[in-house]
């Protein structure tokens, strides 16, 4: 879903705050730390101004995720016990703007991601550059990483899905917005799926403006066993035994 930006004045951003909720994620959490590194790094070469900070979020973490996370200074950990990964991303989000005022949430922004993740390197900068045509919240899109999948699997995936601006997908893999919309909008809800889906609807019906956007695109696992009961490694494995219809 997209939506006409607003001609009222936009708050130029000052923060970025990225948070990744993991859980066991020792595998894929380099990878994506790494990647995410190079996005901090360019909007701080392409904007100055904004403040860029990571918050990692381990959730129930019984591997080595800590380590993984710890071998990068700049990154923020937080360690909770919730197995849930709506609310691990609250407590992310918590943790990242504790403290900031309520007339400067419209300056701070969200950008969401998954400990699986690989991200572009212009990620950050093509969510700055939307915050100040007017954007209050942007859903980004997500493709499973094509070495993961068997090519039938693969093919069916992308006969569901759309890659296209406009596209109907919401995925908290890719998934930014102001602080001051997130508040409004109730957060992410403590449930074991669909926080993301949850919080864009309420987005929606707050009039805020939302874009859905193909210039936002996130890799991700491919696997078919993941972290949360009916997510995206749950639909895989549906598309692997060709159970699935629908995206």
């Amino acid at each position: 879903m997209s939506a006409a930006v607003s001609c009222a004045a936009v708050e130029s951003l000052t923060h970025v705050h990225v948070v990744v909720p993991a859980n066991n994620e020792e595998a894929l959490l380099p990878r994506t730390l790494r990647t995410l590194h190079d996005a901090v790094d360019e909007l701080r070469r392409a904007r100055p101004t904004i403040t860029t900070h990571v918050t990692v979020v381990l959730d129930a973490c019984t591997d080595g995720s800590r380590d993984v996370a710890r071998r990068h200074p700049e990154v923020r950990v937080a360690e909770v016990g919730y197995r849930c990964v709506g609310a691990a991303r609250a407590h992310g989000v918590a943790t990242a703007t504790a403290g900031v005022p309520g007339s400067e949430r419209g300056r701070h922004w969200l950008a969401n991601t998954d400990a699986d993740c690989a991200v572009p390197r212009d990620w950050l900068v093509r969510q700055a550059i939307l915050a100040d045509a007017g954007v209050d919240l942007v859903t980004g899109t997500v493709e499973p990483d094509r070495a993961d999948l068997d090519p039938a699997v693969l093919a069916r995936w992308q006969a569901l899905h759309q890659l296209r601006d406009g596209h109907p997908h919401v995925h908290g893999a890719n998934l930014g917005l102001r602080l001051s919309t997130y508040v409004r909008s109730g957060g992410f809800r403590a449930v074991p799926v669909h926080e993301d889906v949850g919080l864009v609807e309420q987005a929606r019906l707050s009039g805020d403006t939302c874009l859905a956007s193909s210039a936002l695109n996130v890799r991700t696992s491919g696997r078919t066993r993941g972290r949360a009961p009916g997510g995206f490694a749950h639909f895989l494995s549906e598309l692997e035994t060709g159970a699935s219809l629908a995206g």
